[in-house]
């Protein structure tokens, strides 16, 4: 079965999403406020950041403090502007923002090309085995009886696994801000995305809902890939 891709994804480069922000080690209270770093085109001042989380100031200079000292933020004082002391501006630091380690990336990297040059079907191999690994993640659920309940389960996998999913009222239509395997999902696209679709469907049998009517399109828009849960049933 066929991956979409976007068109537009040569046009517009920054389609698709970051990679997964780092979490090992921070609690959910840092890792938002990472998460929110990550997103700023410039430097940010404690009161922009604490605007755009709805915490406390001294609360997001606590968090931020423990950013900096990890090594996922950098600080640096603003330029003076005349009496007073400059601001402090704070900015994710960019190259722990993986959460797959280097090997693993590496590895990733190379299998996917390894399939592209040996498979006569490399998407198709792609999400089989995609489809094995996800009902490995998913080996210990019991099928609820609601496909709407498939799909939200689904999604709360794809958080723990580093996809940041957005998904839409019925967890139907599901934004993936993050990528684990981003720079392996640039150079093979049709293979590591393929992986991921599999992954989705083989959870989604796990869990009870129907595999055959999701569907991934890769760097759809900007900051996002695409997943589709509830697409129009196909005949195989």
């Amino acid at each position: 079965m066929k991956i979409n891709r976007s068109d537009e994804t040569a046009e517009h480069p920054t389609y698709g999403p970051l990679p997964s922000a780092p979490s090992a080690g921070l609690s959910p209270a840092v890792a938002g406020v990472l998460d929110q770093l990550v997103h700023q085109s410039e430097p940010v001042t404690i009161g922009a950041l604490a605007d755009l989380t709805g915490l406390h100031g001294n609360t997001v200079r606590e968090h931020l403090d423990t950013l900096v000292d990890a090594g996922f933020a950098r600080r640096e004082q603003a330029p003076s502007k005349g009496r007073g002391r400059p601001a402090w501006l704070y900015s994710a630091v960019s190259e722990p923002s993986t959460s797959a380690s280097p090997e693993y990336a590496g590895l990733a990297a190379a299998l996917a090309a390894h399939i592209n040059r040996t498979s006569s079907s490399p998407t198709e191999d792609a999400i089989a085995a995609g489809t094995a690994w996800g009902r490995e993640l998913a080996a210990d659920a019991v099928p609820s009886g609601s496909t709407t309940k498939a799909r939200r389960e689904v999604v709360r996998l794809l958080e723990e696994i580093g996809f940041a999913p957005k998904a839409d009222a019925r967890d139907a239509v599901v934004k993936l801000t993050r990528c684990p395997l981003l720079e392996a999902a640039h150079q093979h696209p049709e293979i590591v995305c393929g992986v991921h679709l599999g992954i989705v469907r083989g959870a989604l049998e796990k869990h009870g809902g129907d595999p055959a009517r999701s569907d991934l399109v890769a760097f759809a828009e900007p900051g996002a890939c695409r997943l589709d849960m509830l697409t129009p049933r196909r005949r195989e």
